[in-house]
């Protein structure tokens, strides 16, 4: 036998044999199987219900205030719940679903943060539906986190399609605005559900998940991550490998690999002095927006915190103002 046929021969049977590190590679699960995916997201329904109101609080200068309850899931869910005074519009008031951050679940109370945010949008002649979601306050569930669990998000797209079965509510025009770990799920919302017209995010979330588990710097001062949602992300690497091992899950559960599906505008907002969430979320979000071609506007706010506390006035009302451009 030749040279030449031997090394022919060699080169067939490598191409045939797998190697030994192909044979130990784990096989993981179709990244649809998981109920984070996005097509998982998109193949399920989000029907709500009713808004069942459990207690009136004191109205606010121009808008009555509700302590309400929703299904989803299968469970009830409270909401802080603002109708505008007065008889609506023709087709009914445009509304927001108002998707709060992290805050400990045992410590959240349901007429408690986030006030004078939602009187903003409540005062502009806004419906807004501030949900608790599972697990937090009287809510039913188990509170899991909003990265690694899709409940938190299917909270607020059964709030959405609640708020879209309300007579004083125009269906058409639903936007969603979101802080923080709310942002991520306003931004994971709107790529499942296009109907949602437009987005205001601040400090959100918002990154490719490689950013989020590898870029994800947190200054002094930041609050510190719960073990329990740590184990989450553990639970999920465990099945469906890592970012290394599995880079497909990761961009089949991430929303920011499905930016042209959006069905409206976003608007973002981000404190250059944020100790909670890197400032590099809010630049990577605004590119990944600008190669898709989506529309957006983007805010930075030099020396502020992950509240916008020292241009809080400012933002509101740029976020204000872009709701009732695009609703």
């Amino acid at each position: 036998m030749t040279i030449q046929k031997i090394l022919t021969l060699s080169l067939i049977s490598a191409l045939l044999i797998p190697s030994s590190g192909a044979q130990n590679a784990k096989k993981f699960p179709d990244p649809s199987s998981s109920p984070l995916s996005i097509a998982a997201m998109r193949a399920r329904s989000y029907p709500g219900s009713a808004l069942t109101v459990q207690r009136n609080l004191s109205a606010g200068s121009n808008y009555k205030r509700q302590v309400v309850s929703y299904q989803s899931d299968g469970l009830k869910i409270y909401a802080l719940l603002t109708v505008p005074s007065g008889t609506p519009p023709k087709g009914g008031w445009p509304a927001i679903v108002f998707n709060h951050g992290y805050v400990p679940p045992n410590e959240y109370r349901t007429t408690e943060r986030y006030v004078a945010y939602q009187d903003a949008f409540a005062r502009a002649g806004f419906v807004t539906l501030k949900s608790d979601y599972r697990g937090h306050g009287g809510s039913q569930g188990e509170a899991v986190g909003g990265y690694y669990d899709p409940g938190y998000t299917v909270d607020v797209l059964n709030a959405a399609t609640s708020l879209k079965g309300d007579s004083r509510v125009n269906r058409s025009r639903i936007g969603m605005w979101g802080h923080s770990m709310g942002g991520h799920l306003t931004l994971r919302a709107m790529v499942v559900d296009p109907s949602i017209k437009a987005g205001v995010i601040w400090a959100g979330v918002v990154a490719l998940y490689d950013l989020l588990q590898n870029g994800w710097t947190r200054r002094p001062g930041a609050e510190s991550i719960p073990a329990s949602l740590r184990r989450k992300g553990e639970e999920v690497r465990a099945k469906f490998g890592t970012l290394e091992q599995n880079p497909g899950f990761w961009r089949a559960v991430s929303p920011n690999s499905y930016l042209s599906s959006l069905g409206g505008p976003l608007q973002l907002h981000q404190g250059t002095a944020d100790v909670e969430v890197p400032v590099t979320f809010h630049q990577e979000l605004a590119r990944e927006l600008s190669v898709a071609g989506k529309p957006f506007q983007s805010f930075s706010y030099r020396g502020d915190d992950h509240n916008l506390s020292r241009n809080l006035n400012l933002a509101l009302e740029r976020s204000v103002a872009f709701f009732k451009k695009n609703l």
